[in-house]
């Protein structure tokens, strides 16, 4: 089994990462950090888990961040590049810190990119385990303040995860694929508004906005394109992906944009993170009904269509999706083993650098 004691390998934000020379090229890199990652998980290589001796925790809004650094220190910047550098001076230790902040669909996002270029690590945790842990406290007023105590609370009790910090090509497509799922979902919703309207005026203004809409979706899937044909990384992943029957390229490039992590994680994991994995509600002798729940709902919805096409065009998930129903499994909760079959596939491809091959579907 490998493993190594080379000082190079450090421990940098929760992952491992290897001081490369000049000379080692990105993929040599890469497969270098998946051994000592693979290593790592299977117990054959020992490296010192990051320690944070101080934890702050940030309540994040439009205009404002609220934060507290201790039970009796507390600040409140404005949420812009003049604010963050205020924060940034408070922060004396800058190995033994970390910042952590809920996720506010996007007004954390220029907080965490400043603080990760400077070095410091940051935790983006799920706003819904942060309030349970307040109720579980006892907190159950709610102002700005208290909840930046709680996020702090919160982090030193449940030391959550360091974010990763993405490349900048990451980032833009990451952008860009957002942008692109909101525009889909502008045109959706004009379509079914000219279903429901009969003035000639009516349907005329709404035919100019799906055309203006298709135009806008057809720019942005070309940046798409040119973006994933510039990054080596991101265009072998995507093509990858596409080696699976069912997965689209518009698929494909959501999975790598959505799932930074795919391939770090196990399949458990994976499958939980999307929200395709079962959780159990028993009690006693009760045994109450699987469910899913949680996860990241645009990338679910689309290996959801992902799916429904893989069930009948690709030969293992089709042959899995006919054995479930066969036993009488519901429909809708085949397709939903099916989406969690299919997310295991691809973590376990882009992991192992390999593509798709039928004996996949017998062995995820």
């Amino acid at each position: 089994m490998w493993q190594t004691d080379n000082p190079q390998v450090l421990r940098n934000r929760g992952r491992a990462r290897v001081a490369t020379s000049p000379q080692l090229t990105r993929t040599v890199a890469r497969n270098l950090r998946f051994r000592i990652y693979k290593a790592e998980k299977l117990g054959t290589f020992i490296m010192t888990k990051i320690s944070f001796t101080f934890n702050i925790g940030i309540d994040i809004s439009k205009k404002k961040l609220d934060i507290s650094f201790s039970d009796d220190k507390t600040a409140s910047y404005d949420n812009h590049l003049s604010g963050f550098k205020q924060l940034l001076k408070q922060i004396s230790n800058k190995d033994k810190t970390r910042v952590v902040m809920e996720a506010t669909g996007g007004y954390e996002r220029p907080l965490v990119q400043f603080l990760q270029d400077k070095e410091i690590a940051v935790s983006v945790v799920n706003a819904k385990r942060v309030r349970d842990y307040a109720k579980a406290l006892g907190k159950l007023a709610k102002t700005d303040k208290i909840d930046s105590h709680v996020i702090r609370l919160f982090a030193t009790a449940i030391d959550p995860s360091v974010t990763e910090q993405l490349s900048e090509s990451q980032q833009s497509l990451d952008s860009l694929t957002l942008r692109r799922n909101q525009l889909v979902k502008q045109r959706t919703m004009e379509k079914q508004h000219r279903e429901t309207v009969i003035n000639k005026e009516t349907k005329n203004s709404i035919d100019r906005t799906i055309k203006f809409l298709d135009k806008e979706i057809e720019i942005i899937e070309e940046k798409i394109k040119k973006l994933v044909d510039l990054d080596g990384e991101i265009k072998e992943k995507v093509s990858r992906l596409t080696t699976i029957k069912g997965v689209g390229p518009v698929a494909a490039v959501t999975m790598v944009s959505d799932i930074p992590e795919l391939g770090v994680l196990s399949n458990k994991e994976i499958s939980a993170l999307v929200g395709v994995a079962p959780f159990c509600r028993d009690s006693g002798s009760m045994r109450g009904k699987r469910t899913i729940w949680g996860g990241r709902s645009q990338v679910r919805s689309v290996i959801y269509m992902a799916t429904l096409s893989a069930v009948k065009y690709n030969p293992a998930i089709k042959v899995f999706y006919e054995r479930l129903v066969g036993k009488g499994k519901p429909k809708k909760k085949a397709l939903v083993a099916c989406m969690r079959k299919l997310i295991i596939i691809a973590n376990s491809m882009i992991r192992n650098d390999v593509d798709w091959n039928p004996n996949h579907g017998k062995l995820a």
